[in-house]
């Protein structure tokens, strides 16, 4: 039967079409419409998934973390090992991830009919996701707060004399009016935009701790509600929705961006803090933490192993070029992180030169950044309620792209392996998933709440990320075999994967996500916020939600080799074997190897639908001649063996 099939591929290349190999689109031979499957979406335009992507990965941390990484190692000379990590460890990853979910068009879970042995790792995937979409919308939370509270001519974070400011507050105004008329000494003043943030927005001085959370907060609460309204609304229909969504959210924070950079680059100072941010320090290169700090904000800031981007790409048309998107979205968002760098410490540099004191002592990382000290500068300005608007709504902006992903994620991988019973019901079940994580994030909207929310930032995507990330590369390169993989890229895209991208996934890739492992073990310092020191029992149970996600594939071992017989061993080879139905959803797209692994079908039908559609041979006909051809010769040489 196969000698059948090649001598008819053979001839299909000689032979003319004649027009009766032409059918309407009513005929019984199939659908020849998209290459996407009807029933489970897909997007309308190839720019909804480019701006998915970008949205996606251009979020909170290119705002807060890259420009403190970037300062603290090395200054300039950070960008050398940033953009070294970028091609050993960000692109490729990135491609691969793409690469799996558009090849089979299925989520985090059922991707991995791959090798169903570890379908585990889909699942703890999942975990993860869940456990970040909780956190990570009460930050978007803390972001419609402050928007709301910039709706007025005078920040409430402006001045001291508020009911919440305490003896120690010291106003900008008064330390820049000279040391002489300072009631007390600056080292031991808090400014009127931290003891806002802690002391009204968090309310913290209600709790004693993580073991104390209080009541809770419902201005809060109110806010956090309304964030995931506004995220339930967005992906309530899928991608056809959030698709068009981020033409909005993905571009409009580069305008805010452009705007909130020019206006900074024109401040007073703003050349010391620009030059704080940048002034390359060489040496640093030698010391291997600087390394790690690079890998590291290139492992976050892409987005990688959170199963977003896999999400993505699976409603993707099969031949889609995911080959140039990648480098578009990686670049991109390399050089969004460099200018979100110049944007904070332009202003920064004039906060610096207003309070009269050193830009490090002004700078600092995390929500700390976004919520205290831009604020704090953003008084400072002429009409400083527009600027902390403009801020805070582009804050909100990249924060929703990354939280639309997280919740396809999430959606896209139950309903894919349930699709009869969940998948008629989209909407019913992310409403139901919206509801239940809202509820289990009330804790965080309490007086202790940013004490959980540490703990969840710390835990929830640290090590169990990394093991997730590391098993996915090795499984695709080790189990189900580079060669293979290279072979269904081939298929999809025309061409193989080239000898970087192979370099990269078989050695270069996972040894240095396995360096960082090591070295995130090795470092372990335990979770403080501030001057509270977590307890013991805080930190077990940080450590157990990220062992948890690591369990997972255990778990899915076990339970892949129950489900097969023979004896262990056997068990275990089959459950590591590709499914019968891995490959493309669509079966006018099982070329080559895959047309065998469809019912009945040991014949050129797929071939022939593509000729029906096209009127003749396209490219990627081509191609799977020639894949089909490969195998044959491989097959003749291990006979031969």
């Amino acid at each position: 039967m196969k000698q059948v099939r090649q001598q008819h591929l053979r001839k299909s290349l000689t032979q003319p079409v004649t027009p009766d190999l032409l059918v309407s689109p009513s005929s019984q031979d199939g659908d020849l419409g998209s290459e996407c499957p009807e029933d489970r979406g897909n997007w309308t335009g190839r720019l909804d998934f480019l701006l998915s992507c970008i949205g996606y990965c251009v979020g909170l941390g290119n705002v807060w973390r890259f420009p403190y990484r970037a300062y603290t190692n090395g200054g300039g000379a950070f960008l050398v090992p940033y953009f070294i990590m970028l091609a050993i460890c960000g692109i490729p990853i990135f491609f691969m991830e793409l690469s799996l979910g558009q090849f089979s068009s299925l989520g985090p879970l059922a991707v991995w009919k791959i090798s169903p042995l570890f379908k585990g790792v889909g699942m703890g995937t999942i975990l993860i996701v869940s456990l970040v979409a909780i956190y990570y919308n009460m930050i978007i939370a803390y972001v419609l707060f402050y928007l709301f509270a910039s709706l007025t001519s005078d920040l409430p974070w402006q001045h001291c004399g508020n009911w919440w400011n305490t003896e120690l507050c010291l106003d900008h105004h008064v330390i820049k009016a000279g040391n002489n008329t300072l009631p007390v000494n600056i080292s031991n003043t808090v400014s009127p935009s931290e003891e806002y943030w802690s002391r009204y927005v968090l309310h913290i001085q209600g709790s004693s701790g993580i073991g104390d959370p209080g009541r809770i907060r419902w201005n809060l609460c109110l806010c956090l509600l309304l964030s995931w309204t506004i995220v339930y609304l967005c992906i309530l229909k899928g991608v056809k929705s959030s698709g068009k969504v981020v033409y909005f959210t993905a571009t409009f924070p580069y305008l805010i961006l452009v705007m909130l950079l020019i206006r900074g680059v024109t401040l007073e100072g703003a050349w010391k803090g620009i030059q704080f941010y940048l002034t390359p320090q060489f040496d640093h290169l030698l010391s291997s933490k600087v390394w790690i700090e690079a890998a590291l904000q290139i492992f976050y800031s892409l987005g990688v192993g959170f199963g977003g981007l896999l999400t993505f790409a699976s409603y993707n048309t099969f031949h889609q070029n995911i080959y140039r998107d990648t480098f578009i979205v990686t670049l991109g968002n390399a050089i969004t992180s460099i200018l979100a760098g110049f944007a904070i410490f332009s202003v920064l540099g004039y906060m610096s030169q207003e309070l009269g004191v050193p830009v490090n002592q002004v700078a600092k990382a995390g929500p700390g950044l976004a919520f205290v000290v831009y604020p704090q500068a953003m008084t400072m300005l002429p009409l400083s309620p527009f600027w902390s608007f403009l801020f805070f709504f582009m804050l909100l902006t990249l924060g929703l792209d990354s939280q639309f992903a997280f919740m396809e994620t999430i959606v896209t991988a139950v309903t894919d392996e349930f699709p009869y019973y969940l998948r008629p019901k989209k909407a019913s079940f992310s409403a139901v998933i919206c509801i239940a994580l809202f509820l289990m994030g009330l804790i965080l909207t309490t007086e202790g709440g940013m004490y959980w929310l540490v703990l969840l930032d710390d835990y929830s995507a640290g090590f169990g990320l990394m093991v997730v990330v590391i098993t996915t590369c090795l499984v695709v390169t080790r189990v189900y075999g580079m060669k293979r993989f290279c072979r269904d890229i081939h298929m999809m895209l025309g061409f193989k994967p080239g000898p970087y991208f192979r370099a990269c996934w078989m050695v270069l890739s996972p040894a240095t996500m396995m360096a960082l492992l090591v070295y995130n073990i090795v470092k372990y310092q335990p979770s403080e916020y501030g001057n509270y020191r977590f307890p013991t029992w805080a930190e077990v149970l940080g450590i157990l939600m990220g062992v948890l996600s690591c369990l997972m594939i255990p778990m899915g071992m076990l339970v892949a080799v129950l489900q097969e017989e023979g004896t262990l061993w056997e068990r275990v080879q089959q459950a590591s074997r590709p499914a019968m139905d891995w490959g493309p959803s669509l079966e006018e797209n099982r070329t080559g190897m895959y047309v065998a692994s469809l019912a009945g079908s040991q014949s050129p039908k797929p071939l022939m639908v593509h000729m029906r559609k096209y009127g003749g041979i396209t490219s990627y006909e081509n191609t799977a001649i020639q894949v089909d051809r490969e195998m044959e010769e491989e097959e003749d040489e291990e006979s031969m063996i």
